[in-house]
């Protein structure tokens, strides 16, 4: 089940029975002590090693990628001019439905507190985007800035304190409706770049974005459809099967890239008329005094 962005492995990757029945402690003799202890998989080759150590980095991306926006919102103060809501909207959702089945399917600590991580940050996109709106249509603004935050906290934290409060699932039905959620979440990543496309066209314009949010999307998903394919080698079980499980994810990260790319030709294409834009308005200032004087000269 997927953790978020980056879906988890399973234990079609681990070995299955590493643990002594009698003893109640791993048996992963060979495996790589780092991973076993953080991602508790038991990696004893370098297929599965270059398979976790590229997911990790793109789980990196993916937790820095908001960042540049949050900041870019921050310096330009034009978020609702630039950002499209529902893009925002689709991403939260997206990551709603990803910590769904992240519970559901009782995924590791590392990645909930990850999902989590996404959810907060979609929190403060939207709630930037919901105050610079009010205060750009000179509506009077109290203290809405440290209620966002606030609220935004008690969401990461009502989140965590609910998973770590609640047993494990053990019903099939239930870690059926949390690989649900996990395709829900992709069809929710994959409907929040068409937006924002659209908001771009229609303004010939990308101003107020920072494409750092989409380079490093697409950094996340390359890596993690990277990681799936490399540890097929190493594999003990059935290639299909595993394939078939991580499909939705798949389709979700590849889909994603694609549209992005759209929004790298976007960027490419409509920088330009952000360059003619602002050497337009440093030479007005100039030239307009310039023929002033050169007509009070005429006129003398």
């Amino acid at each position: 089940m997927a953790s978020a962005r980056f879906p988890g492995k399973n234990g079609d990757v681990a070995v299955t029975n590493w643990t002594a029945p009698s003893l109640g402690r791993p048996l992963c003799v060979n495996g790589t002590p780092w991973i076993l202890y953080l991602l508790q998989e038991c990696v004893d080759n370098i297929w599965e090693y270059c398979s976790v150590v590229i997911g990790l980095v793109s789980m990196f991306c993916f937790l820095l990628s908001t960042l540049p926006q949050v900041y870019e919102a921050y310096r330009n103060g034009k978020v609702e001019k630039a950002m499209s809501f529902g893009f925002l909207v689709f991403l939260f959702s997206g990551d709603l439905t990803s910590f769904a089945g992240c519970y559901l399917t009782s995924q590791l600590p590392i990645q909930v507190v990850t999902v989590v991580f996404y959810i907060f940050t979609d929190l403060i996109l939207i709630s930037q985007f919901l105050y610079y709106k009010i205060k750009n249509s000179r509506i009077y603004v109290n203290s809405f800035p440290l209620e966002i935050i606030h609220s935004c906290l008690g969401a990461a934290l009502t989140l965590s304190s609910l998973y770590l409060t609640q047993s494990p699932a053990s019903s099939k039905s239930v870690e059926i409706t949390g690989y649900v959620c996990g395709y829900l979440a992709s069809v929710f990543y994959l409907c929040s770049r068409f937006p924002q496309i659209h908001k771009n066209f229609q303004r010939q314009s990308t101003e107020g974005t920072s494409y750092l949010l989409f380079a490093l999307a697409m950094m996340g998903n390359g890596t993690y459809g990277l990681s799936v394919i490399v540890v097929l080698p190493a594999l003990k079980g059935s290639k299909q099967t595993f394939i078939i499980k991580h499909l939705a994810w798949l389709i979700g990260s590849l889909g994603v890239l694609i549209l992005d790319c759209f929004v790298t030709a976007q960027f490419i294409m409509y920088r330009k008329n952000i360059s003619a834009k602002s050497s337009a308005l440093l030479n007005i200032p100039e030239v307009e005094p310039l023929l002033s004087e050169e007509e009070e000269l005429t006129v003398l």
